[in-house]
């Protein structure tokens, strides 16, 4: 009996492996899904925080390359992970095996500036977090669970900030499908993807803020499963 694809899914800035937990069950009926996680959170809490992008690449490229076990797969990521996912598709295409497909979100792609939060003050910092949505008032209410997060956050922030203009000599061959959600700053310009794939390009916008996939599961499952589903065709 032949195996299910395998799906990668690459968390954002602050996530772990349970940040995709609304949505794997949308999606394990297709694939076999997998999320992954950088060090210093989840399952990885002991470790040492990764501040440097080539690094944080290299960490989720031997991850992947661990458990990938089906002759067909894709990469799913999400703000950072968008970025991430760029990078070891890249790599894999490269080293070993490319993905079908290449799936980002909540991110417009390398060369387009954001603001550098990593080195923010404190309370700066703060308010460009409510900015950006998806984290409750609790969050900042409750001291000891910021003062436990914001080191992870701001090192995630470093390795997408501090030398974001490296990040434009990156291009592959596979696929991209790229969706922000419509109240996201900068989403008339995600086609700025398509410089970023020799191969096919498609973008989309659905209704929401940075974190626009937690109101649209589904749909973000079914354009997974239809991306599978046309590499494949085009693939044969």
């Amino acid at each position: 009996m032949n195996k299910k694809p395998q799906l990668f899914l690459f968390h954002f800035a602050g996530g772990n492996r349970y940040s995709y937990n609304f949505l794997i069950p949308a999606l394990s009926s297709y694939f076999q899904v997998y999320a992954l996680e950088l060090a210093g959170r989840g399952k990885r809490m002991g470790e040492t925080l990764i501040k440097d992008c080539s690094l944080a690449c290299n960490d989720l490229y031997h991850q992947l390359k661990s458990i990938l076990n089906a002759s067909e797969y894709l990469i799913y990521g999400h703000s950072m992970g968008a970025t991430l996912a760029l990078l070891v598709t890249e790599k894999m295409e490269q080293e070993l095996q490319a993905p079908l497909h290449l799936v980002v979100s909540g991110n417009l792609g390398p060369g387009i500036k954001d603001k550098c939060r990593y080195n923010m003050p404190t309370e700066l910092f703060r308010q460009e977090l409510k900015i950006l949505g998806g984290i409750p008032n609790e969050f900042f209410e409750n001291e000891e669970l910021y003062n436990f997060y914001e080191p992870i956050l701001r090192a995630d922030f470093e390795v997408l900030e501090k030398d974001y203009l490296s990040l434009v000599h990156h291009k592959i061959k596979t696929p991209i499908y790229a969706i922000m959600g419509t109240e996201e700053e900068g989403s008339k310009d995600i086609d700025n993807w398509k410089n970023y794939t020799s191969g096919l390009y498609q973008g989309k916008l659905l209704s929401g803020d940075h974190f626009f996939i937690h109101q649209h599961p589904k749909t973000l499952a079914t354009i997974i499963k239809n991306c599978y589903d046309r590499s494949r065709v085009l693939q044969y």
